[in-house]
Parts: C-alpha cells; sequence; structure tokens
C-alpha cells in the first residue's frame, strides 16, 4: 500500500501572509518603463521643428570659443539694415536711441562734471584728479596753443583744399596732432596710457539683430525673420587699453530711464538695406592685448556746416546729428567689446562696457560717455529685461575763440578740463 503524504506536514499553519511582503522581482515589474523623451524631427517642416533647430543652434554657438562664436553670429548673410552714425536725417537719435536700447542723458556723469554755474559744487572727486592742477593746466594749455597755431600756420601758406575735403586736409592733422601730443604729455599722470595703443582712421563694426518682421513676398513670403542691423564706423583716431574702464553708474540705475518707442519700420527712415558680409570687429583682432576701449575722436563731415542751418532754419538738428554720431559709434565699439569676451543676445553682460567719445569740427568740442549694460536686444532676450544702455552727452562747446596777432584768443577752460579728464579717466 502507498504510502500517504499528509499536506497538513506540508503547509504549516504559522507561515507570513504574502500580501504584506515587498519582493524584488515583484518591484522591478512594477516600475514603469523609461522612454526617451519624444522631440521634433530635425529634418521636419514643423514648427516645433524649426523651434528644435533653433535651440540647438543656440546652444551650439553658447558652448563655443570667442572666434568661432562670431563666426557663427555672422555666419548668416541676409539683408541688413546699414546704420550710418553720421547722418542728417531728421530726428536720428530718437530712431538710433530704439534700434540700441539706449537712454541719453544731458550732461556727463558726476566725475566729469566740472562746468556748473557754481564752482563750489564740483565734485571732490573731480577736483583731486592727477593733471588737473593749476600747473599741468597751464602746460596743457600752452601744448593746444602751440598745435592750434603750428597747424593754422602750416595750411594758410598752402593753396585751398580741395572741395569737400577741408576737414580732412586741414582739420584731421590738428586733431591728430592734439591727440598724440596730449597722450604722450599726460602718460606721466596715468600709467595706463603708456600701454595703450592708438589707432589712427581704424574701421569699427558691429552687427546685431532689434525687432522683427514678416516677409511680404518671395519664396519665404510669410515667414517671421528678424531684423538685423549693422554699423561701419571710420573713427578719426581711437586709444585702446588694457585694462576696462569702471562703470559711470550702476546697472541698476537704468531700470528708471525711457527709450522712445518707434513702431515704424526702419525704412521710413533714410536707412537701407544691403547685402553683405557681416562683419563685428573692435578695430584690432583678438589676440591684441588691448582689447578695451578709451576713448574715440570722430570729425564732423564737411557737409555739416552749422551757419548754413541756421540760415536754413535747422539750428535743432545741430546737436541731433552729434548725439546720433556718438550714439552709433559708442554702441558699435561697446558692443564689439563686449563680443570680443564671449557675450551676445542669448548670453548677455555680467558687467558695464565703457567707452567715451569726443567729436568735433576743429572748434567746436562735443564729450559724450557711454554705457552697454545689456547685448540682448533680439525679440526672444529682450523680454523682461530692464537694462538700458546709457549715454551721456554735453552741448557743443567751442575750444577758442580766435587766432589774432600770432596768438590764441580766447582759449576755453572747460574744454582743456574735459579732455584731460576724459584722457586721466582710468581703473
Amino acid at each position: 500500500m502507498a504510502a500517504r503524504t499528509r499536506l497538513s506536514l506540508l503547509f504549516t499553519r504559522n507561515l507570513p501572509r504574502l500580501t504584506n511582503q515587498k519582493l524584488a522581482h515583484t518591484e522591478a515589474a512594477v516600475k514603469e518603463p523609461v522612454y526617451p523623451p519624444v522631440v521634433a524631427s530635425l529634418t521636419a517642416k514643423s514648427k516645433s521643428a524649426e523651434r528644435r533647430r533653433e535651440e540647438e543652434r543656440i546652444q551650439r554657438k553658447c558652448a563655443a570659443s570667442v572666434e568661432d562664436k562670431i563666426s557663427l553670429i555672422t555666419s548668416l548673410q541676409r539683408m541688413k539694415y546699414v546704420v550710418y552714425p553720421q547722418t542728417f536725417a531728421r530726428g536720428a537719435d530718437r530712431w538710433y536711441q530704439h534700434y540700441t536700447k539706449t537712454a541719453y542723458i544731458s550732461g556727463l556723469p558726476d566725475k566729469f562734471n566740472t562746468i556748473q554755474e557754481n564752482p563750489e559744487k564740483t565734485p571732490p572727486a573731480a577736483a583731486s584728479i592727477p593733471g588737473t592742477d593749476d600747473e599741468a593746466l597751464t602746460e596743457i594749455r600752452a601744448l593746444i596753443s602751440r598745435v592750434i597755431l603750428q597747424e593754422h600756420w602750416w595750411h594758410i601758406r598752402k593753396r585751398r583744399p580741395f572741395l569737400y575735403r577741408h576737414q580732412e586736409l586741414v582739420i584731421g592733422p590738428l586733431l591728430r596732432n592734439l591727440v598724440s601730443v596730449l597722450t604722450h604729455n599726460l602718460a606721466k599722470y596715468n600709467p595706463l596710457l603708456l600701454q595703450s595703443s592708438l589707432d589712427l582712421n581704424p574701421q569699427v563694426s558691429f552687427y546685431w539683430r532689434r525687432g522683427e518682421r514678416i516677409i511680404p513676398k518671395g519664396h519665404r513670403k510669410g515667414r517671421v525673420e528678424p531684423r538685423r542691423f549693422q554699423i561701419d564706423d571710420h573713427p578719426h583716431s581711437q586709444i585702446r587699453i588694457t585694462q576696462q574702464l569702471p562703470q559711470f553708474a550702476p546697472m541698476e540705475d537704468s531700470y528708471e530711464l525711457e527709450v522712445p518707442e518707434i513702431t515704424y519700420a526702419p525704412d521710413m527712415l533714410p536707412m537701407f538695406k544691403r547685402q553683405y558680409e557681416n562683419h563685428i570687429y573692435t578695430g584690432a583682432k583678438l589676440p591684441d592685448p588691448a582689447r578695451y576701449g578709451h576713448t574715440q575722436f570722430h570729425l564732423v563731415p564737411d557737409c555739416y556746416h552749422r551757419e548754413r542751418m541756421n540760415r536754413q532754419q535747422q539750428s535743432d538738428q545741430i546737436e541731433v546729428f552729434l548725439r546720433a554720431n556718438a550714439m552709433a559709434s559708442l554702441f558699435a565699439w561697446t558692443g564689439a567689446q563686449a563680443m570680443y569676451q564671449g557675450f551676445w543676445s542669448h548670453q548677455d553682460v555680467t558687467r558695464p562696457f565703457v567707452s567715451q567719445a569726443v567729436i568735433t569740427d576743429g572748434k567746436f568740442f562735443s564729450f559724450f560717455c557711454y554705457q552697454l549694460n545689456t547685448a540682448a536686444l533680439s525679440v526672444q532676450t529682450d523680454v523682461d529685461n530692464p537694462r538700458k544702455n546709457v549715454l551721456w552727452g554735453t552741448e557743443s562747446l567751442p575750444l577758442y575763440d580766435d587766432i589774432q596777432d600770432g596768438e590764441v584768443v580766447g582759449l576755453n577752460d572747460d574744454v582743456v578740463k574735459l579732455l584731460v579728464q576724459f584722457l586721466m579717466n582710468r581703473p
């Protein structure tokens, strides 16, 4: 008789319940499978695919080196608006304020605030600048008078210059000698000028995007594209230094400033599209150690006549021309300096970039200071961006009144002091 197995002996009554136990193989079964994220195709024609391609282009530019970043930003060749720093368009300074997101403040920053009705209000910081004492200013006045007389008597012996070349042949050498003499003599007070670089007739270029438009015709009709702008500037001379100038005001002070909002297309202003290579250039190549800007000197064109503007009842456009020139030139110079440090519209600046400018026709001098607080000017990056670029400027000031009997009459001490203070600005 076969033996029978008792089930009670095989399965005891004291075994724990299986419902409360967590086994390894059950945990693995409960976990949801992990799939790769669903992204748009790179070759599709949908909007999501275009957004993915744009995001990858931005990431590639952000991760690139400075040389490759500038090459990638300027590689796409499209029709762009050319911004001319010296333009006779009426009210061009307001248009340029909108395109560069720049707020204008009449007068200079506090450190240069020496032209006041009450001399007792002159800031102590301006009075303590080396090279601005009476002995040094007397020497500087003698140097400036000697330069003016030298160019006056040199060119009075020569024949009359060609038409529309008076500024180039007469005032150009005067300004060049004035800049070189002042830079050389003030180097003993400002050691930074010993390591500076003086560029004669340099080229400064900057390329950026601001606003957008709908393409009206062509095979790309209906698409939205950004408005592209290019500045190609040719200052008379400029000084580049190895250290960055200090900021004129904190970035937070620009939050409350106002910038004119222009809703018209740039075609309404005498601004036209051209097709040529995009350029971003400070006047020197990237490996140059003098990569920061100090002061630019600009010469007005021959067709800029104050007397003619007054006769034509356009005296209000005299200062507009100078403000537009300073705004476009200094924005291009500081913007190119920021690009040389790796900043661009999707990587905004972390510190201000500062430069100065002096615009003259040989007799009248205008002084401007510019601070670049933001490079994020495109439509995508300008959302909720309170930063604004700032331009400070003065009205035209005469350097001297006349030349009589071989002497300079009425040399303006305020202009001399501002020239010295601009060149003495240092970190």
